[in-house]
């Protein structure tokens, strides 16, 4: 009732032709090994964990990463991450720039980003440039606040100053 289909079975390895159509006979076969430049299915790649600094570390210098970082320690310098989270015991004497910030430590110096968070333990003493930002209660914050559309560039502007002409 039931038989076993022909179409999966190997290419008869003789120069005799097959028995069945002409077309059938002629077609090559599939290739057993997919070819250098086919899409090969994987899995996706993982993100890496945040660099961690812990608690007794004491950094003097820039950092730079395309990741993630959590400061607990001490930076003395400047640092650029993809989301940075500032931990409570932690204190950042630099500017900051990251396209996500979460402030719950120290930061002396400028913070850049395209969302910035100060969460009820923060304590920020110099400027914020952000395109979105939230204040908890109880945050302390000494400095200026600017919105611009693309803060990550120290170049971008949000509005142009007019200075008035001293010559009118």
């Amino acid at each position: 009732m039931f038989s076993k289909s022909k179409i999966n079975d190997p290419a008869p390895k003789q120069d005799a032709p097959a028995s069945g159509t002409s077309a059938s006979s002629s077609a090559p076969a599939a290739p057993a090994v997919p070819k250098a430049n086919e899409f090969k299915a994987s899995a996706p790649k993982a993100k890496p964990p945040a660099s961690i600094l812990s608690s007794d570390l004491h950094v003097t210098g820039n950092m730079k990463t395309t990741g993630d970082i959590q400061v607990e320690g001490t930076v003395e310098g400047d640092i650029r991450a993809h989301l940075l989270t500032i931990g409570e015991t932690a204190t950042i004497k630099g500017e900051v720039i990251a396209d996500d910030v979460v402030i719950n430590g120290r930061i002396v110096g400028r913070v850049r980003g395209l969302k910035v968070r100060l969460t009820s333990t923060a304590r920020v003493e110099g400027d914020i440039i952000h395109k979105t930002i939230a204040i908890e209660s109880g945050a302390h914050f000494e400095g200026s606040v600017q919105r611009q559309d693309d803060p990550l560039n120290p170049g971008s502007k949000s509005a142009p100053v007019q200075k008035p002409n001293p010559a009118s």
